[in-house]
């Protein structure tokens, strides 16, 4: 399986059956899997997206949103949780054109990537309960 380092975003292959023993990246040493969100900017929006073989997870925040930081620990939780999707932040006032690109019009937005391509959405402030739901539900239905 090919996994982008959130640091450096080398591109990584690792064995499916080893993405639990804690991976690191080949070249800078940084944790592949580091479970907890992962900050990205719009140029490293792309490279991170189009090189993970797992499913991502994108939150669309902002810092002075209310609703937005009551999500982020349930968020950072799930992330913890879950070692088989990647999680990513991306500050959309910090981040107009790619919050423009994908059409975000409220926060906090969470869209749901596999191979590239966004296949769920869903905008507004979720509990961890409801957050994992939303994930199990998305990632089960079709690709």
């Amino acid at each position: 399986m090919q996994v982008v380092c959130p640091q450096c975003l080398t591109r990584n292959r690792i064995p499916e059956d080893r993405l639990a023993d804690g991976p690191v990246c080949g070249k800078c040493r940084a944790p592949l899997l580091p479970g907890a969100p992962v900050a990205l900017d719009g140029g490293a929006f792309d490279n991170y997206l189009s090189g993970s073989e797992q499913p991502v997870v994108v939150d669309f925040w902002a810092d002075w949103c209310g609703p937005c930081k009551m999500m982020a620990p349930a968020f950072a939780a799930l992330a913890a949780e879950r070692h088989d999707v990647h999680f990513v932040k991306v500050e959309s006032d910090r981040n107009e054109q790619l919050s423009a690109r994908f059409g975000i019009r409220s926060i906090p937005t969470l869209i749901l990537f596999r191979g590239g391509r966004e296949v769920a959405r869903k905008s507004g402030a979720m509990p961890l309960p409801q957050l994992r739901q939303w994930l199990a539900a998305t990632l089960a239905g079709p690709e």
